[in-house]
């Protein structure tokens, strides 16, 4: 079902009660899509099976013995003088 943001915004509850019962409620303004209410469960299964930010860097490929050392040996103080 289509609002108006002003409607949406007098009627919230029944705009939430809605996407609940019959699914997402579409919020316009000035006669153009603006937004989309979804109910959680709705939201949670467009969530789901996405890695995150930190499962996607967490997940990436392997290190091997030889970048483990690169990384490992590298000096622990920066190299060059800090610009202020």
């Amino acid at each position: 079902m289509d609002w108006q943001l002003q409607d949406a915004k007098n009627r919230f509850s029944e705009v939430i009660k809605l996407a609940r019962s019959q699914g997402p409620q579409t919020v316009t303004l000035r006669g153009e899509r603006a937004a989309v209410v979804l109910s959680a469960a709705d939201y949670d299964a467009l969530r789901a099976d996405r890695p995150n930010i930190v499962d996607a860097l967490l997940g990436g490929p392997a290190w091997d013995d030889e970048m483990l050392e690169a990384v490992e040996a590298r000096a622990k103080t920066p190299s060059r003088e800090p610009v202020f």
